[in-house]
């Protein structure tokens, strides 16, 4: 089935590349499912509204966490409607609210812009807006490929200058953790395993981020001590494979509490590709039960240290 996904021309037009991927979803992935809300958002942003799409399991809620979700596409394509499957998968298997950001894309809106509404979208959650319907007493990050990094990236901007509630963990889905040099995992899949390293080069190209900024490369800032707990996903075959697991070393090398899983025998991309590759299914199962385990421990330890103030 993959190999009959249709191939843009190149250098793609982003417009069209994009059409085409979002034209791909309901064939690749599974159907989205039940949810008792599933609501447009607008966030402020700092160039304007963020769109955003509030995913919830139950129509009403306690006090309690809520999840930001940044979806992939190298910076350039994808949106919420492309990830709206395996977000509302996420919604239900950890009975969690999750927003998911439509954040700017390049190249029409390069760098920083991404990572700009990424960090403007959490602080606005963790404020408890009145159109969310819930209080919010923590956020988690979560994000797939870019929206891994943009994550990591959130996470250590509300480390260094918090916002209203703790960020008390982040799934970091194959994220693009390093973009300042090439791993050797890029030697090893940059060919025939979906994400090429044409397409990586075109996406870096349209993308214009100053690399070794570290709203870039989280790997690129001084420390990533007193970060939150992180469960860190990586792909086998995946080119960018090696920054995942870089960032996971860098993370426990800095005492962050880490759960690290790789998919192995799968490939970037896999969390919405389970209708092509069932195997994934399994793969996002383990993903999302690991995670639901750090948020529980991760708000409980919240509580416990509020209560004790």
């Amino acid at each position: 089935m993959l190999a009959a996904m249709p191939q843009p021309e190149w250098p793609p037009q982003p417009a069209v590349f994009r059409a085409q991927y979002a034209g791909m979803k309901d064939l690749v992935d599974l159907p989205l499912g039940d949810l008792a809300v599933m609501r447009d958002l607008a966030i402020p942003g700092p160039a304007g509204t963020i769109p955003a799409r509030l995913f919830d399991a139950r129509e009403r809620r306690e006090p309690g966490p809520v999840v930001v979700y940044f979806h992939g596409g190298g910076f350039v394509i994808g949106n919420v409607d492309t990830h709206a499957s395996i977000v509302a998968e996420m919604a239900r298997t950890l009975d969690l609210p999750i927003v998911s950001v439509d954040y700017r894309l390049a190249p029409e809106h390069p760098w920083p812009a991404a990572s700009d509404d990424a960090e403007s979208a959490a602080r606005w959650v963790a404020s408890s807006p009145a159109e969310l319907g819930r209080a919010v007493t923590s956020i988690a990050l979560a994000g797939d490929s870019a929206g891994g990094q943009m994550s990591a990236v959130a996470a250590i901007e509300l480390r260094d200058n918090p916002a209203a509630v703790p960020v008390i963990a982040q799934l970091l889905i194959y994220p693009a953790a390093d973009l300042r040099t090439d791993y050797p995992s890029l030697d090893s899949f940059g060919e025939g395993y979906l994400l090429t390293r044409r397409s990586l080069d075109w996406f870096a190209e349209c993308y214009a981020a100053d690399t070794a900024h570290r709203r870039a490369s989280p790997m690129a800032n001084d420390s990533l001590a007193g970060l939150p707990p992180a469960v860190i996903v990586t792909a086998s075959l995946d080119p960018i494979r090696d920054q995942g697991r870089a960032y996971a070393a860098a993370l426990i090398g800095a005492g962050v509490p880490v759960v690290f899983r790789e998919a192995a025998g799968n490939i970037h991309g896999f969390i919405t590709l389970r209708r092509a590759i069932p195997s994934a299914q399994g793969d996002v199962a383990g993903m999302l039960v690991a995670f639901k385990d750090v948020l529980v421990e991760a708000e409980g330890n919240r509580v416990m240290m509020q209560a004790a103030a």
